[in-house]
């Protein structure tokens, strides 16, 4: 695991903690590299960690999420290395060198690093803060019987959890409107109705645009404070279209 500290600061002590999660076959210096998160890191003074996934595939590194084929069309096993088991473990270490604050971390990621951004939400919200999944979002796996929808029971988190996402309208890879590969199928709206519906938002959707080029969808007045909210970029594909500093503006408002 690659740990970026920022830029001047001289006593690693109860920071803020990023996750950064590359995507399939990738590994963590790539994304460290591609993201320019931690230009982001060094402005703002929060520590970042850039993972590799334990199930090596291609060059790199895919993400166990279970029952979820990787992008190999592999269902992860038991023998498998168990990523959540791996991060969770990683955020004690550093909480135990007194280097995090256990109350601000968060976790980002890219496409299958975004899914598994999504799924640390369904199952690790009580070690995370807020997530920021990028080109990834997801709110369990799809349904065996009806794969436009999520299944309830592969998401369910005990708390509820601040969702920043980020996506390109062009992307066909993750489409936005849904379809793709088996993993993927329901659309962003619906992933982000879910998160809603699983923080108990009582307003939204509302679409408020945020640039020439972009606009969000959010839910508000939700559990614990939490807000729900998805970005679409217009013209931008399957990459980092995330913006960085509004992502680390959103982490900053929330402790868990």
């Amino acid at each position: 695991m690659l740990i970026h500290i920022p830029v001047g600061v001289r006593r690693i002590r109860d920071l803020p903690l990023v996750f950064l999660l590359h995507g399939s076959t990738g590994n963590g210096q790539e994304m460290l590299r591609h993201s320019g998160l931690a230009a982001t890191s060094d402005h703002h003074g929060f520590l970042l960690a850039a993972p590799d996934a334990g199930i090596p595939a291609g060059k790199g590194f895919v993400w166990n999420i279970p029952g979820v084929p990787t992008v190999t069309g592999a269902v992860p096993t038991a023998d498998d290395p168990d990523d959540v088991a791996y991060l969770t473990a990683a955020i004690d270490w550093l909480a135990a060198q007194t280097c995090i604050d256990e109350e601000r971390v968060y976790a980002t990621g890219l496409s299958g690093g975004g899914r598994m951004t999504s799924w640390l939400g369904c199952v690790a919200s009580d070690r995370f803060a807020a997530i920021a999944p990028v080109v990834g979002l997801r709110a369990g796996n799809p349904s065996p019987g009806d794969p436009q929808r999520p299944d309830p029971a592969t998401c369910q988190p005990k708390k509820a959890i601040p969702v920043y996402a980020f996506a390109g309208s062009d992307d066909t890879t993750n489409p936005v409107a849904g379809g793709g590969a088996g993993y993927w199928q329901y659309s962003m709206a619906t992933a982000l109705a879910r998160w809603a519906e699983l923080d108990r938002c009582s307003t939204g959707p509302e679409t408020v645009p945020v640039s020439e080029t972009a606009e969000e969808q959010i839910y508000s007045n939700c559990l614990g404070n939490a807000r729900v909210a998805g970005r679409i970029v217009q013209g931008r594909g399957h990459e980092w279209v995330a913006d960085n500093e509004a992502m680390w503006g959103f982490f900053a408002r929330y402790r868990r």
